[in-house]
């Protein structure tokens, strides 16, 4: 059986309450205040009313008051107001439609009216609950289609470096542990930035990304370019998620003690996801293989990073490291190439 919508009706006069809920009381379900402050704690409940039939002359909180503190509370905002009153001039009824009001009902009341006049404003809202919900339907496919585009985009930049789609997938976990561990970033954006680092080497030619043996100084140089492309690819004023993964490429290669690149800043001049970044990236690529070299074992990669605290890497984000290692260790082990 379908449930019947709850009306809140507010009214100082006992008989108005009785005479509303014995004409309402076969289709909807109802309940009853004599205050405004009454009022406002029958609309703030888990189970809020669909709709509220509100008397504006009432002693201590009047009509007025009483519909401006439920649109000031987020709980009780959306939910549609009637007033059904004896004032009945123009000037009553624009400052009740002005402050939020959906319908403006003059005593003595038609039953017929009312009715028609509560159906239609609860079919509005039914209405408007379904598009909300389409909307923050829409919004959630779009923000993932993003996050899966950034991905992509961060997989396209490891496999033009011979590197592994698995690679992004295990050195963002492990900065999302980072910034869980140390604070004062958001995690979630952290993982979701993390992916991009390294989006500048699409801007590095093959025979310099590429090369099987050791850059010399030249290509060295052109290589690191790849930290201010991939900031000039992310760069955005108006998405956070941007930001930070912009960030994230160009302070990735900066050390604590000076002597990264392309800036070289140090120690918390560095951008704290760039701090974080270049920990998982580095300890990630040390256990991974690459063309050049056979991977680590997983216990000399942590010994490696452990030792650079205080010259390669910030001693604090060392310590995070360290304590959530065993979570980094099945992060690796889960998305093993």
């Amino acid at each position: 059986m379908e449930k019947k919508p709850l009306i809140l009706i507010v009214d100082d006069a006992p008989t108005n309450i009785l005479i509303l809920m014995e004409f309402l009381k076969d289709t909807y379900s109802v309940i009853a205040a004599k205050s405004g402050s009454q009022a406002l704690l029958l609309a703030d409940r888990d189970f809020p009313p669909d709709l509220i039939l509100l008397d504006i002359m009432m002693p201590e909180m009047d009509g007025y008051e009483t519909l401006t503190k439920l649109k000031e509370n987020q709980r009780t905002a959306h939910i549609p107001v009637i007033f059904v009153t004896s004032l009945n001039e123009d000037s009553d009824q624009s400052r009740g439609l002005a402050l939020g009001a959906v319908d403006f009902i003059s005593k003595p009341f038609n039953p017929d009216i009312v009715k028609l006049r509560i159906q239609n404003q609860l079919v509005l809202k039914r209405h408007r609950d379904n598009l909300e919900e389409m909307v923050r339907e829409r919004t959630r496919e779009l923000e993932e289609t993003r996050l899966e585009i950034i991905r992509y985009l961060g997989r396209a930049a490891e496999y033009r470096d011979n590197e592994t789609g698995y690679h992004i997938i295990r050195m963002s976990q492990y900065a999302q542990l980072l910034a869980q561990k140390c604070g004062d970033i958001e995690a979630e954006l952290v993982l979701n930035a993390a992916p991009m680092h390294d989006i500048g080497k699409i801007g590095i030619p093959d025979k310099v990304l590429l090369k099987p043996g050791p850059l010399d100084p030249e290509e060295w140089n052109v290589m690191k370019n790849h930290c201010s492309i991939g900031h000039n690819i992310l760069d955005s004023r108006s998405s956070e998620l941007m930001r930070y993964a912009a960030t994230a490429a160009l302070s990735h290669h900066e050390r604590w003690d000076g002597m990264g690149y392309p800036r070289a800043l140090k120690e918390e001049d560095i951008p704290l996801i760039g701090r974080i970044v270049t920990v998982a990236d580095v300890f990630d690529a040390l256990i991974s293989h690459r063309p050049y070299k056979e991977p680590w074992k997983i216990e000399t990669a942590y010994k490696y990073v452990v030792e650079k605290a205080g010259t390669q890497f910030d001693p604090r984000i060392i310590e995070c490291f360290v304590s959530v290692f065993p979570e980094i260790v099945k992060i690796a082990e889960e998305y093993r190439d």
